[in-house]
């Protein structure tokens, strides 16, 4: 159909050639952009996944940046650390030197403490001005914030390294204590007396002249074979002597005890046992006493020692003075006994014309009120004894008896053993006879150098670690020791150690070093030295504190930092002996005044302060590097998509231009011959 009013082919050719404008077009800007979405028309789809992952990629971007900031920081603190330990260092060699106090006059010694005063000021200079960005890192403000709730003086100090506080701002901490430290002890309970006892006994029917006073006979030798002697009295015309058979293990002493003969005198009694080898005896006369016997002793066999304990440990009886008075009417079996604690003194009162059993002095004794004593008859060793002995009924009023035992053991035979500890090892020696304390004393002198201390326990020795848990131990290792003795016998153990801690934080399992607790968790890394045998439930709270990093592109408390930097300034550095700054002049730590402790101090230290350097150092390393290169990773990643979401693919659209602008020319030539056609009607016209 010829038409002029309407050119459908022209129609056509514009449609088609519109089209092909409009793909030259996308194409162009395409390639112009270099991005396939360009509009959202592009590709709605297209464009939402790739928003989202610009935001992704940006986040990262900004995660990146952070870890790389906290580096940055993390370097300076670490940098100003190192000169902090090289401070330390110096003033560790100065308190060495100044120990050499031999070779070194006062004037080196000031000299040297000049230079440990001038570091002390260095330390807090570089605890206050160390900064990043206008922020200070060692003064203690980036420490965590601590509140107190149950038991939390138990803790004797406390290092949060790392708390997620989440999105409450705070956490919880509950410490629960299964079971304290313990340290490593080796007992020795050797004899906690040092002499023999004697059994006094009378011959049925003697009667004893004896003068006034007390006579008490004791065994030289420490050894037990004198132990439980049966002494003897037999009345004899004849002057004192005194015979002892060591295999019946009897002592008789003979004499005149009447008036007819020589007679028989404290002296002369105590004279005659001396001559004996294994015995010596000494005499109580009080003053004023006469020569005569004012009563007469007589009987059988009987107990001659009274023992008398405090009935609760501890030194309030100690060199308690023990008096015998007599009073007429007393009564024989009702003595008195009176004790007064002003003057650490007990009378005991008896009848001055009629023997005493020593069992009513018992019981007399036991009556006291509130005095915290007991008497016991027996004849063998006790703790403290006063030993009536002699002409007992006949004893003056203010006569003094034997003091209360307040010695320990001694070593029965020469002895050699080797005690270990954990910081080293020392050889004593030590002759026959040597008293329990001395033996304490020769280990506690060098208790330093071994780890180990000695106490006396009531003549029972202990050995113990002088610091708690599993690492530390105490070794005893006899030697040589002679044949009858009883040290090697006696040891609880040859070695022991301590045990650690245990105890459980907010549920998880801690680990223990001696006293101190250690947790790492996701959400909580710290360290707690507990005191010494506590084992109640610790409870605080982490308000705040602590310097947060963002180190992931979320803003959630798993993809955040929170570490704890403990200031360094000298005030607050030290140990359990005391702070870093009482080694300055004047101070209890100068190099003058006890370079000992000044040295435990500056180690302690020194420790604290190389944690505190290796745990930033691992957080660089281990969560901020890595971060970093994992973040990189994912940010690759991310681009990669985003880029073959939106990016355009320039072969691609090349091609589809050249096709655009063939198009584009082709559809110009057929609109040109489409809009040439109404022309063909005039030659039908004409």
């Amino acid at each position: 159909m010829t038409r002029i009013n309407t050119n459908v082919s022209s129609l056509n050719a514009q449609k088609s050639l519109a089209r092909s404008n409009a793909s030259l077009q996308e194409s162009l800007t395409r390639l112009s952009t270099g991005l396939r979405i360009n509009t959202g028309k592009d590709d709605p789809a297209g464009l939402i996944a790739s928003e989202v992952l610009r935001s992704d990629i940006i986040s990262v971007e900004r995660a990146i940046t952070n870890s790389e900031r906290a580096n940055q920081m993390i370097s300076i603190a670490d940098s100003a650390l190192g000169q902090v330990s090289g401070l330390l260092n110096d003033i560790r060699g100065l308190v060495t030197e100044a120990a050499n106090t031999g070779a070194l006059s006062d004037e080196q010694i000031a000299a040297n403490q000049l230079v440990v005063d001038s570091s002390l000021e260095s330390l807090n200079r570089i605890a206050q001005t160390t900064s990043f960005q206008g922020r200070r890192l060692l003064d203690g403000s980036l420490d965590f914030i601590t509140s107190a709730t149950a038991n939390f003086d138990d803790i004797t100090d406390l290092e949060i390294n790392q708390a997620n506080l989440g999105s409450a701002g705070s956490i919880d901490v509950e410490i629960d204590i299964s079971a304290a430290a313990t340290q490593a002890q080796i007992t020795n309970n050797v004899s906690p007396d040092t002499s023999a006892n004697a059994t006094l006994s009378f011959a049925a029917g003697t009667t004893l002249g004896l003068a006034n006073g007390t006579l008490t006979i004791r065994a030289n030798s420490l050894a037990v074979a004198e132990d439980n002697v049966v002494v003897t009295f037999v009345d004899a015309n004849q002057a004192e002597a005194a015979v002892y058979n060591a295999g019946a293990g009897t002592l008789v002493i003979t004499a005149d005890f009447s008036a007819a003969g020589p007679g028989a005198t404290l002296q002369g009694l105590a004279d005659a046992v001396t001559a004996i080898a294994e015995f010596e005896a000494e005499t109580d006369t009080p003053a004023g006493a006469g020569a005569a016997a004012d009563a007469a002793v007589t009987g059988t066999t009987g107990i001659a020692t009274l023992a008398i304990s405090a009935d609760d440990a501890g030194a309030d009886f100690n060199n308690m003075a023990i008096s015998i008075a007599t009073a007429t009417g007393q009564g024989a079996g009702t003595p008195g006994a009176v004790y007064t604690a002003d003057t650490n003194t007990l009378v005991i009162t008896i009848d001055d014309a009629a023997s005493t059993a020593l069992s009513a002095i018992e019981t007399a004794i036991g009556n006291i009120a509130n005095a915290n004593l007991t008497a016991v008859a027996d004849t063998t060793d006790g703790n403290a004894r006063v030993t009536v002995s002699g002409d007992t009924a006949a004893a003056d009023s203010g006569a003094t008896g034997n003091t209360l035992y307040t010695g320990g053991g001694v070593l029965l035979e020469s002895l050699v053993f080797e005690l270990s500890g954990a910081s080293g090892v020392e050889v004593f020696s030590f002759e026959q006879y040597t008293k329990i304390s001395s033996v304490v004393s020769a280990v506690n002198l060098v208790s330093d150098s071994l780890g180990v201390t000695a106490t006396d326990n009531a003549g029972v020795m202990e050995f113990d670690a002088s610091e708690y848990g599993s690492g530390k131990f105490v070794s005893v290792d006899v030697i040589s020791e002679g044949g009858a003795g009883t040290f090697e016998t006696a040891l609880s153990a040859t070695r022991a150690t301590g045990t650690d801690i245990a105890a459980t934080v907010n549920g998880y399992v801690a680990s223990g070093d001696g006293n101190e607790l250690s947790l790492n968790t996701a959400t909580l890394d710290m360290t707690a030295m507990i005191a010494a045998g506590q084992t109640a439930t610790i409870q605080f709270s982490i308000t705040d504190g602590g310097a947060m990093f963002q180190l992931g592109p979320d803003v959630v408390s798993n993809q955040q930092a929170r570490i704890g930097i403990r200031s360094v300034n000298t005030a607050r550095l030290g140990s359990t002996d005391g702070k870093l700054r009482e080694l300055g002049s004047g101070e209890s730590y100068a190099l003058n005044t006890d370079p000992t402790t000044a040295a435990s101090i500056v180690d302690e230290v020194i420790s604290k302060v190389a944690s505190l350097r290796g745990r930033l150092g691992a957080f660089q390393k281990m969560t901020l590097d890595t971060n970093i290169r994992s973040l990189n990773d994912t940010l690759e990643n991310l681009v990669a998509a985003e880029s073959s979401i939106r990016d355009a693919d320039f072969a691609a659209e090349s091609a589809a231009l050249t096709r655009a602008q063939i198009l584009v020319q082709s559809g110009v030539s057929v609109l040109a011959i489409a809009n040439s056609n109404p022309q063909n009607v005039l030659a039908l016209l004409r």
